[in-house]
């Protein structure tokens, strides 16, 4: 439910609902001013406090009765909305997804209206069959995407370009002065369609040198490739050979390091100003130990691979702590089934239909609502310098059942958590 208007504005309307644990709290509160009319009322419309009294007079009483009423409602919700009952129905500011995937083709006539159903601005990856290498092909996939936008929604796909050995500074100054947003940086083999990523960072610097000049934020699938390397340590140790050298070599390089897994990452923006870093619901909300429960779980493998547990609540703490430089990005990314279930399924979990209640079951568990709103809506925005946005939505507790599947093309791409619930409704 979308709704414009200050954001100092937190009282709602009466909620007409069949989910008790929104509306239970509401009637509790209204229960005295309801017995005020009630007792003030009889059946015979011209008695009050048992006098009989003209029409005009009656008039006034109404009017005041029910200015009393609504004044006493309106009080109540506001308590529903802020304090009382914050894990029943909250606003806040329309969110934001710094990392997704949408896909190409007919796929973005479903992928588009998941993500736009909620974010107003999302940052597209570029991995697509074909690598989003240039201007003119970023510009054909963003009138792509915005043909597939769901009529009435506000949403604005924001670019990316595929960072390859042959990227050269030119082609960069081009790409920014015609608004890309960013660059992609992928270790060559590291995930999905990363085979004409970055093998050799010497190779590639060239093309950093003028991205740091211009400002141009670097988006980093922070994995090393070497299949020597345990998958689980694989982001520690990109972050030694790879990010610290670039860091130190190009400080005034505006970085993001995506979808972080690892303590030691956490600890690395910490210690960098010049770093963001975006993080998943799914890498919040589960450890590894999901990946194989009750046999392998290819719903649940992505890369970077879900992590232990500590690692978990580091991230955990880190984006529910407050904490500007840690900022959303679902990297919800869709396979279809005769791509995921086989004997070599790609990596990928699917987020999208319902990206924002997932980070809101995430907050909640630890009590962290408050801070929903700056990790969904502001912390990136500041990040990159853009206006936040002035749309409000209501989140509202109520369970919802996961479809088990959706179309995908000729294909159908199966969402996390498929058949089961989610307790929190846009």
């Amino acid at each position: 439910m979308l709704c414009s208007g200050s954001r100092k504005l937190k009282v709602l309307p009466r909620i007409m609902t069949a989910d008790v644990s929104v509306a239970t709290p509401v009637l509790r509160e209204l229960d005295p001013a309801t017995h005020l009319i009630l007792s003030l009322f009889s059946k015979n419309h011209n008695i009050i406090f048992g006098f009989r009294i003209g029409p005009g007079l009656w008039d006034a009483c109404t009017c005041i009765i029910l200015l009393i009423f609504i004044s006493v409602e309106s009080e109540a919700m506001q308590k529903v909305v802020n304090s009382d009952y914050p894990g029943d129905v909250f606003l806040m500011s329309a969110p934001d997804d710094w990392h997704v995937h949408l896909r190409d083709g007919v796929a973005l006539k479903t992928t588009v209206a998941h993500t736009a159903r909620c974010f107003r601005r999302a940052v597209i990856m570029p991995n697509l069959d074909r690598p989003v290498t240039t201007l003119d092909e970023a510009m054909a996939y963003k009138a792509r995407i915005e043909k597939a936008r769901p009529q009435g929604l506000k949403f604005s796909p924001l670019m990316t370009l595929y960072l390859t050995e042959d990227t050269t500074a030119a082609q960069l100054r081009q790409a920014h002065s015609h608004g890309i947003f960013g660059v992609k940086y992928y270790p060559a083999g590291a995930t999905t369609n990363s085979r004409s990523g970055v093998r050799n960072l010497e190779r590639v610097m060239p093309a950093l040198e003028a991205m740091a000049e211009l400002q141009m934020p670097l988006l980093m699938h922070g994995e090393v490739a070497d299949g020597e390397i345990d998958p689980f340590d694989r982001e520690a140790v990109f972050i030694d050979r790879v990010l610290q050298p670039l860091l130190n070599a190009l400080p005034q390089l505006k970085l993001v390091l995506e979808h972080i897994t690892t303590e030691q990452a956490v600890a690395c923006v910490r210690d960098t100003p010049s770093l963001g870093a975006t993080i998943t619901a799914h890498h919040l909300l589960y450890n590894r130990s999901a990946l194989f429960r009750s046999g392998l779980q290819p719903d649940m493998f992505c890369r970077p691979v879900l992590q232990r547990e500590h690692h978990r609540l580091a991230l955990l703490g880190a984006a529910t702590g407050g904490e500007k430089r840690f900022f959303l990005g679902t990297d919800s990314a869709p396979h279809g089934t005769k791509s995921k279930y086989c004997c070599c399924g790609r990596p990928g979990i699917y987020t999208a239909p319902f990206a924002l209640e997932l980070y809101t079951e995430a907050f909640a568990r630890v009590d962290a609502l408050d801070q929903l709103e700056g990790f969904a809506c502001r912390h990136g925005s500041e990040f990159y310098g853009l206006p936040p946005n002035q749309e409000m939505i209501t989140i509202k507790r109520m369970t919802q059942i996961v479809p088990d599947s959706y179309q995908l093309g000729d294909d159908r791409v199966v969402p996390l958590l498929a058949g089961q619930s989610v307790h929190w409704q846009i």
